[in-house]
C-alpha cells in the first residue's frame, strides 16, 4: 500500500492534488492550483459539479465509497476538502496513503456543533450560553435564560438551514420535532452589534498567516456582504479575535485554511460562533484585494510550500450573488442580470460558479468591489446592489 509523503516533503507544480467536494469552493481552489501549475482530481457524487467541470479529472462517487477513495489516494500525494460534511472516516482512510489537510480529527470536531462548542469553551474562548438537546426532556429542563434562543441541528446545517429562532420552550420543542428529534444545540440570543470573521491558514510546520478581518452582514441566514479596510475593526478587538482563532487552530492541530466567525455584542464582548474547516465565503474578498488569496493559501498548505503574504492591497466590499437576482420584480422565469452594466462599474470583479440553475437562496457567484477608499468601494458596491437587485444594505 502507498504510504503518506513525509511532513517535510514538498509537492511541486506539475503534480496532482486531490479535492473532496465539487462545489464553488472546490472550483476556486482548482483555478488557483492550476495557476500554480498543479493538476486537480475532484471526487464528488455529482456528475456536473462546479469544481468537476474545471478540474483535469472528475471522479463521480460518494464520499464514503471505499474503492473510489483508494483510487483517489493512488492518484495524488495530497487531498483537501471544500466543505466540512465529508465523513471524517473518509479522511482517516485517505490519510493512510496520502497527506490530508485538514485532518480527520479536526474535521470531526467542527462538523458537530455539540463537540465544537465544547472544544471552543475548553480553549477559554467565550461562546453563547447553550445546552445540548438530544431529546425533548433537555428542552423541558433548559434554563429560562436560553429563551429567546436559536435551535440548531448539531450536524449538516449551513447558510441558515437547520436552525430556527424560538421564543419559548414550547416553540423549541415544536422546532425540535420538526427537525426529526435529531441532536441539536439551543443557544441563547444575545444583543448582537455585528459579526466578524477571521480567515487564516496554518501550515504543516505550524506556521500561521491571518487575513485582514472583515465585517459581515447576513440576510435570511445567508452571508450578503463582507467589508474589509484598514482600521475598520478596532485593533484591540481584532487582536482578541486573532488570538482566539490561533488558539483554536493550535488546539485542533489544524492544517489548512479555516475561518472562525465571531459575534461582537453591544457591550463590546467577543463571542465565538462557529468554525469552518475550509476557505470561507467571507474570505472571497482575498481573491482581488490581498497579496495571496485564501484558495492559493489552501494550495500552499497541502503542498508544503511557504504561506503567502496576507496584506490587504485595497479596501474592498464582497457581495454574494444569489439566484434571487435572476427573479427580480417578481419575474416568473429566470432573467440573466445585465452583466454589461455591472462590469461597467469601476473596481468590479465578477466571479460566477458555473452552476446549472439559478434558484432563490442559492449562491451562484460573488462580486468583489475595490476602491481607493472604503467609502468609494462602498459607493460602487451600492451601485452594484441597485443594478443587481441584491437584497442587502451597506451601512
Amino acid at each position: 500500500m502507498q504510504t503518506p509523503i513525509a511532513l517535510s516533503d514538498r509537492i511541486h507544480p506539475g503534480e496532482w492534488l486531490g479535492m473532496l467536494g465539487g462545489g464553488q469552493l472546490g472550483r476556486m481552489f482548482c483555478h488557483e492550483a492550476q495557476k500554480l501549475g498543479y493538476k486537480v482530481v475532484v471526487l464528488d457524487p455529482s456528475g456536473n459539479s462546479p469544481a468537476g467541470m474545471v478540474a483535469e479529472r472528475h471522479m463521480a462517487a460518494a464520499y464514503d465509497d471505499i474503492v473510489a477513495l483508494k483510487e483517489l489516494a493512488a492518484s495524488t500525494p495530497a487531498v483537501t476538502t471544500e466543505f466540512e460534511n465529508v465523513p471524517a472516516s473518509s479522511l482517516k482512510q485517505l490519510s493512510a496513503s496520502c497527506r490530508v489537510t485538514p485532518g480527520a480529527a479536526a474535521v470531526a470536531v467542527v462538523q458537530d456543533r455539540i463537540a465544537e462548542k465544547a472544544f471552543i469553551s475548553a480553549q477559554d474562548i467565550p461562546v453563547a450560553p447553550y445546552c445540548e438537546v438530544r431529546d425533548v426532556s433537555d428542552l423541558e429542563q433548559a434554563q429560562d435564560a436560553l429563551f429567546p434562543g436559536i435551535l440548531k441541528v448539531a450536524r449538516l446545517g449551513y447558510d441558515g438551514k437547520g436552525q430556527q429562532r424560538v421564543s419559548s420552550r414550547a416553540e423549541a420543542i415544536e422546532a425540535f420535532r420538526t427537525f426529526g428529534q435529531i441532536p441539536c444545540v439551543l443557544e441563547a440570543m444575545l444583543p448582537l452589534d455585528y459579526e466578524i470573521s477571521v480567515v487564516m491558514a496554518r501550515a504543516i510546520s505550524g506556521e500561521t498567516a491571518i487575513f485582514p478581518i472583515g465585517i459581515n452582514t447576513h440576510e435570511n441566514g445567508i452571508l450578503a456582504s463582507t467589508v474589509v479596510a484598514e482600521g475598520l475593526v478596532k485593533e484591540d478587538l481584532a487582536k482578541q479575535a486573532r488570538e482566539a482563532a490561533l488558539r483554536i487552530a493550535e488546539g485542533l492541530n489544524y492544517q489548512g485554511v479555516m475561518c472562525v466567525e465571531f459575534f461582537v455584542l453591544s457591550d463590546g464582548r467577543l463571542i465565538a460562533n462557529e468554525i469552518a474547516p475550509r476557505p470561507h465565503n467571507s474570505g472571497h474578498y482575498t481573491m482581488d484585494a490581498c497579496v495571496t488569496s485564501q484558495f492559493e493559501q489552501q494550495v500552499r498548505v497541502m503542498t508544503g510550500m511557504p504561506l503567502g503574504a496576507t496584506d490587504l492591497l485595497t479596501p474592498v466590499v464582497m457581495l454574494n450573488i444569489l439566484g434571487d437576482c435572476w427573479f427580480n420584480g417578481n419575474a416568473s422565469h429566470a432573467r440573466e442580470p445585465q452583466w454589461h452594466d455591472i462590469l461597467a462599474i469601476p473596481g468590479v470583479s465578477l466571479h460566477l460558479y458555473g452552476k446549472d440553475e439559478p434558484r432563490p437562496g442559492r449562491k451562484v457567484g460573488h462580486i468583489n468591489v475595490v476602491g481607493t477608499t472604503i467609502e468609494q468601494a462602498k459607493e460602487r458596491a451600492r451601485d452594484v446592489i441597485r443594478k443587481m437587485g441584491i437584497r442587502t444594505v451597506l451601512s
